[in-house]
């Protein structure tokens, strides 16, 4: 799954001018090699300069600027004009930091719309931290995002847009370029810049980086369908409007679903291939860190509805049994299945086969759950001891994805009885239905935060009917306080992405699953 920190290493042969003084190379015959022009965007103070030595085919580029972030950037390019499908390669190397230097700054490819300072972007940047990015502006003047990877600086890098997916491709230590789970849809309209750009993150300071073995070549058109493959990442983000920071903690061929997070905030739990899994939550320490399978007894065929009890010793569970064809909802004891993986024998909740797991009560005494039938589908809750189940809601429409308020004073779920599908509540004996969304988005999945200050809603276009998977979605926060809904960040998703509460135990961050389809051979365009 994970091929971060591989194989040997590169000759520094390329690199061994650099400093951090001003003995860079010299530009021959004032040729900038593969690019056009050279272009300080923002306030570059003394202006930014970039110098190319066709004698070693390296680029280096000495630059200010504040900052390559929020909504306005300063920094020093070095770019061409293309259009179409493209893929920009280079080994990159920032210089050794300076006593002054910013653990921020950067050294970067790019597509970029515009020149101008909050133009809309994209790029794949090394931080002088190690931190590796993905950044990108949606559209003009918007706050920059990421997806971020505290793994070292990489050798090699890559950017490819191909259509309106843009992904970043990534080699350590001289292994074949390989994806990481850093992909975005992102819409460039006809010509745009694509080039290589240094940061100071210090608009007083001047940084320098070198960029080697540097390659910008269109992209042949896209692999028919059967070459290509399906790639899941499971990520974490912040839902803060200035720092929409995302990182990943797992990526790989195949399809993961649905991610919980542990009461200690320390492990995502999330479906894969029919079985459980447990990852640690953290942004790692120089690498990915593998998961765990969790040991769910005989229990097989399970689905991404699953979560742990409010006091974290339940895990509940969508899964077949040997002697109970058709999924159920089952319980685990989440300290013995989750770490360590001893597990223990499922206990059966729903005697009633086609139940899917949703949510659990605040008071952990409850658990709520949906039975599909003929295209329609509704809303059930039941003891966690098991027995006679009550229906919440009735009809031949969709009510699903039914979640707790974090006071328990709401049930949260989607429902189309007025239409296209929208965000409802009701009380928790199913009285007093009310809608809560209003717009020309279709809108699933609510899950309100434990804080109870925010909650998450996936959104599809309105020409979306159902909760299809590999779509283009948009998770979206809504303020409980004020109504106020806003974009986070947009994915292809939807059916897997967060089926059942994801939300981090401080309110302020939450787990997802994105998909990319990519070249099945996992080292992106070789022109």
């Amino acid at each position: 799954m994970n091929r971060l920190g591989q194989a040997a290493a590169i000759s520094a042969a390329a690199f061994a001018f650099i400093g951090t003084g001003n003995g860079a190379a010299q530009t021959a015959s004032g040729g900038l090699g593969t690019f056009e022009n050279q272009s300080d965007v923002g306030s570059v103070v003394p202006p930014g300069v970039a110098t190319y030595d066709a004698a070693t085919g390296v680029y280096t580029i000495r630059s200010a600027g504040a900052n390559l972030w929020a909504n306005v950037d300063g920094f020093h390019f070095v770019w061409k004009k293309v259009s179409g499908d493209v893929s920009l390669t280079a080994d990159v190397k920032l210089a050794d930091a300076s006593p002054t230097a910013s653990p921020h700054r950067k050294a970067l490819l790019m597509f970029r719309q515009t020149l101008d300072p909050d133009a809309m972007y994209a790029d794949a940047a090394i931080h002088g931290s190690g931190e590796t990015a993905l950044q990108y502006r949606r559209n003009k003047g918007d706050t920059t995002q990421d997806i971020a990877f505290n793994i070292g600086a990489p050798q090699r890098l890559r950017l490819e847009k191909r259509g309106d997916t843009i992904t970043l491709f990534l080699s350590m230590h001289g292994e074949p370029l390989h994806q990481v789970g850093a992909s975005i849809k992102l819409h460039f309209d006809g010509d745009f810049y694509a080039g290589l750009g240094v940061c100071a993150h210090n608009k007083d300071a001047v940084e320098q980086a070198a960029f080697a073995h540097v390659d910008l070549q269109p992209l042949m058109p896209p692999p028919t369908p059967a070459s290509m493959a399906l790639y899941s990442t499971l990520q974490t983000i912040a839902i803060d409007n200035n720092a929409r920071m995302a990182f990943v903690i797992q990526t790989g061929k195949g399809q993961m679903e649905a991610p919980n997070w542990s009461r200690d905030g320390k492990t995502l739990i999330f479906n894969r291939a029919g079985k459980l899994w447990s990852v640690p939550a953290s942004e790692g320490d120089g690498a990915i860190a593998e998961a765990t399978p969790i040991d769910i007894g005989n229990a097989s065929d399970c689905t991404g509805s699953h979560g742990l009890s409010p006091d974290g010793k339940w895990l509940a569970i969508t899964c077949t049994m040997p002697d109970y064809p058709g999924r159920r909802v089952y319980v685990v004891p989440a300290a013995g299945a989750i770490v360590p993986a001893t597990g223990g024998a499922p206990r059966m909740v729903t005697a009633n086969p086609d139940s899917y797991f949703h949510s659990w009560s605040p008071d952990g005494k409850t658990i709520l759950f949906t039975r599909p039938s003929h295209g329609s589908g509704n809303i059930y809750s039941i003891s966690i001891d098991g027995g006679a189940e009550t229906a919440l809601t009735t009809g031949a429409g969709i009510s699903d994805d039914p979640d707790f308020s974090a006071d328990g004073q709401w049930i949260y779920f989607n429902s189309d009885r007025a239409g296209g599908m929208q965000i409802w509540r009701m009380k928790p004996d199913g009285s007093k239905p009310e809608q809560v969304t209003f717009d020309e988005n279709r809108n699933w999945t609510p899950h309100p935060s434990p804080d109870g200050k925010s909650m998450l809603i996936l959104s599809y276009d309105k020409d979306v009917t159902s909760h299809a998977a590999n779509k283009d979605v948009t998770l979206r926060i809504l303020n409980v306080a004020d109504g106020k809904i806003r974009d986070l960040v947009r994915i292809v998703g939807g059916s897997g992405s967060d089926n059942v509460p994801n939300w981090a135990p401080d309110g302020a961050h939450f787990a997802f699953v994105s998909y990319q389809f990519l070249p099945a051979d996992d080292n992106g365009s070789t022109q």
